[in-house]
């Protein structure tokens, strides 16, 4: 399968004469040319449109599949017992490789992202997993909302579709910029605490990339009043970084 690399933009050198601004539209930092890709985790198998490397664009992450997708996903696979007749939101959910695993097995899953050019991928791979061919095993209950960490107004319109809350909320590969983690467990303080029988849990495949960040995720954990365990036998070497499954859950 051939591999797609990133099309970075050559840096212009400042030019003498400063009107000779050259503007180029966004849509040169996007590559969408998506290709369909296999993933195998246990006896799961799927197919999914991602990049094998993100747009230059910082904020186009989620278009590829990274090691902890491959993590949560390894470990949900042997574990499916878990979320049988469940209930799922995934936060970031970029392609939507974990997701589409869960649907499998849950009752309903709700996809998430800020992202619009993400979100376009991650419909068209909901669409790809609800035609009748792909339905077996059953991919039912799918479905994609925009949701960015902190927003009241994407938050309650996730409270107000999904009223009942979730069983689980997930996130795989989501800690990596310091200013979106304290957004991130504000939102995940919400979404815990709208299932009445506040059994709701989160379950985030964390990779280490700097103990700055590591050590800011633990300490958003207890300022929001959350729990953190890690899950016993999750702790391994994923794409030569170490990782790790947590459940978070209220005090």
């Amino acid at each position: 399968m051939e591999e797609i690399r990133n099309q970075e933009p050559h840096r212009h050198e400042e030019e003498e004469d400063d009107d000779d601004t050259i503007s180029l539209d966004e849509a040169f930092f996007i590559n969408d040319n998506y290709q369909l890709t296999n993933f195998t985790f246990g006896s799961q198998e799927l197919q999914l449109f991602s990049l094998h490397a993100a747009s230059t664009d910082f904020d186009l992450t989620g278009q590829v599949v990274w090691p902890g997708a491959i993590l949560l996903n390894d470990y949900l696979s042997k574990n499916t017992e878990i979320l049988q007749g469940c209930t799922a939101i995934e936060l970031g959910s970029g392609v939507g490789v974990t997701g589409i695993l869960c649907s499998r097995f849950c009752q309903k899953v709700v996809l998430t992202d800020h992202n619009e050019e993400v979100l376009k991928i991650l419909k068209k791979n909901i669409e790809l997993h609800s035609i009748p061919e792909n339905n077996c095993p059953t991919s039912h209950g799918l479905s994609a909302e925009k949701l960015e960490w902190g927003n009241s107004d994407h938050v309650n319109r996730i409270l107000q579709n999904h009223p009942g809350g979730f069983d689980f909320i997930l996130g795989a590969d989501i800690c990596f910029q310091q200013s979106s983690i304290p957004l991130l467990f504000d939102t995940v303080k919400v979404l815990l605490l709208i299932k009445e029988d506040r059994k709701c849990k989160f379950i985030l495949a964390y990779v280490s990339r700097a103990k700055t960040i590591d050590l800011m995720v633990t300490n958003e954990a207890s300022k929001h009043g959350l729990q953190m365990k890690e899950l016993p036998g999750t702790r391994r070497i994923v794409g030569n970084l170490e990782g790790v499954i947590f459940e978070i859950t209220l005090n």
